[in-house]
């Protein structure tokens, strides 16, 4: 049985990640996706309520058979951890495959097991970042064709009382 293990941060989680969960499981026996805590990175949502949206995101979206974990670390321990084959990592744009390159080539110096499988994304999200969906969000935008209605709720949460704010 062959594990694979998407990690990232999905501050929010978008279309483009699912798109890229949705075909790394037809690849996969399991794939469990890794919602990382990243000290460095100052996210929207904390950890827990990020893994929380991304099951409930994975579910609304037909996955619900993909592990969602939540975790603090170096990637390479947890795919150690979890008996991981594989970790896939979505790609965008060139600035995307030559930061995820050198992480790839960083993670199998450290152990030389490890393996990165990169997806493309579809030609439908390539402009699509969690940085932008809560960007747009913030400004009253519309995010409906980029996030899950799940998804969608929680940003009005977080981010409306800002926006109404600042409108005063």
């Amino acid at each position: 049985m062959t594990r694979a293990l998407y990690p990232g941060s999905f501050d929010p989680i978008t279309y483009g990640h699912i798109d890229i969960a949705r075909r790394a499981r037809k690849l996969f026996d399991e794939l469990i996706v890794g919602v990382f805590s990243n000290p460095n990175k100052r996210t929207l949502f904390p950890l827990e309520e990020r893994k929380k949206l991304v099951k409930r995101a994975l579910k609304e979206e037909g996955l619900a058979d993909v592990k969602v974990i939540g975790y603090t670390g170096l990637l390479i321990e947890c795919a150690k951890e979890l008996e991981v084959e594989v970790v896939i990592r979505g790609l965008r744009v060139n600035s995307d495959f030559d930061y995820e390159f050198q992480i790839a080539l960083t993670n199998r110096d450290l152990d030389s097991t490890f393996e990165t499988v990169f997806l493309m994304t579809s030609r439908d999200y390539v402009f699509l970042s969690s940085s932008m969906v809560k960007e747009i969000k913030a400004f009253g935008g519309d995010v409906s064709r980029f996030v899950p209605r799940v998804v969608e709720e929680a940003l009005e949460r977080k981010l409306q009382p800002v926006a109404r704010k600042e409108s005063r």
